[in-house]
């Protein structure tokens, strides 16, 4: 939108709704992708409009008539054109992700949240994990902003968590969002090339969302993905690089009777293909059971 249009568009634009509809024909005329938090061009249009306003993200309905100052108004205005015009996923334009019930801080040092793992850890891993309180430690593999970490602390109260990264700059994010929870007495962060500098450690459940992502699918990815960090997307040409990795040394780092649960995207026939051996369990989510495998450690030996 060139300047005359952004003019003109401050001056006719009125209220919440005239600027949600706005926002709306501007994200599906620019053919955005979304996948970050939102599902379509409303939905992410709504929640950067009341985020910009500093209104309740879950009440749109009383505001949608009231009038905007003009200083709202361009706020409004600047951030629905940089979601277009930059792509950026409006989870870094407001530094903002969630899982659930969690908010976390993100930028682009980070993946943005949005593991099928956070489901299964608002149930504290039922029915794998008899009993929550008995937990001592976890691992969270490919930790990113620590999102995963945090939950699972929720989840087992009683538990050390380990969360593991590659990336200083990943963990320099996780480190906020865990300062924000009040949990740095309870999670570790370690930065280690997966395994390798965790020495003799060993958890009653490692879960981790690894790259997974298939080298013509990177080759393929909307413009909003590529603003991601490459090393939280791609994991060689058929996406199963660190999954291999987490495979081969995982039963090192379980106790007798821990867990792994890791999640693949749309990798499982080629996971299944090179690992005809392996009894995996596959998890049942709100997206299908393709996605998130379990393993016991005497699957492992």
């Amino acid at each position: 939108m060139n300047i005359n249009q952004f003019s003109k568009a401050s001056s006719e634009l009125k209220t919440l709704r005239d600027c949600l509809r706005f926002a709306v024909s501007r994200f599906n005329e620019a053919k955005l992708s979304f996948g970050h938090g939102s599902l379509d061009a409303y939905d992410e249009a709504a929640y950067l409009i009341l985020h910009t306003l500093h209104l309740p993200l879950d009440r749109l309905e009383p505001f949608l008539d009231a009038t905007l100052t003009h200083n709202e108004l361009l706020e409004v205005l600047n951030i629905i054109e940089k979601r277009v015009e930059e792509r950026v996923p409006a989870a870094y334009l407001t530094h903002q992700a969630f899982l659930g019930d969690f908010s976390f801080y993100v930028d682009e040092r980070v993946i943005v949240p949005r593991s099928f793992i956070a489901e299964l850890l608002r149930e504290r891993l039922t029915p794998w994990v008899e009993d929550a309180e008995m937990v001592s430690s976890v691992l969270d593999m490919c930790t990113g902003s620590g999102c995963l970490a945090i939950l699972a602390a929720h989840a087992f109260p009683n538990s050390l968590v380990d969360a593991a990264d590659l990336s200083p700059d990943a963990l320099d994010v996780a480190r906020r969002n865990v300062d924000d929870y009040g949990l740095k007495e309870q999670i570790e962060l370690i930065e280690t090339d997966l395994f390798s500098k965790l020495g003799g450690r060993s958890y009653d459940v490692i879960i981790s969302n690894p790259p997974y992502v298939d080298a013509p699918s990177v080759a393929a990815l909307p413009q909003e993905y590529l603003h991601e960090p490459k090393l939280a997307l791609g994991s060689g040409n058929d996406g199963l690089d660190a999954t291999r990795a987490i495979l081969e040394h995982a039963a090192d780092h379980l106790t007798e009777n821990g867990i792994l649960i890791v999640e693949i995207g749309h990798n499982r026939d080629a996971l299944e293909a090179a690992y005809p051996d392996l009894p995996f369990t596959w998890l049942e989510v709100s997206a299908g059971d393709q996605f998130l495998f379990l393993l016991h450690r005497e699957d492992l030996l």
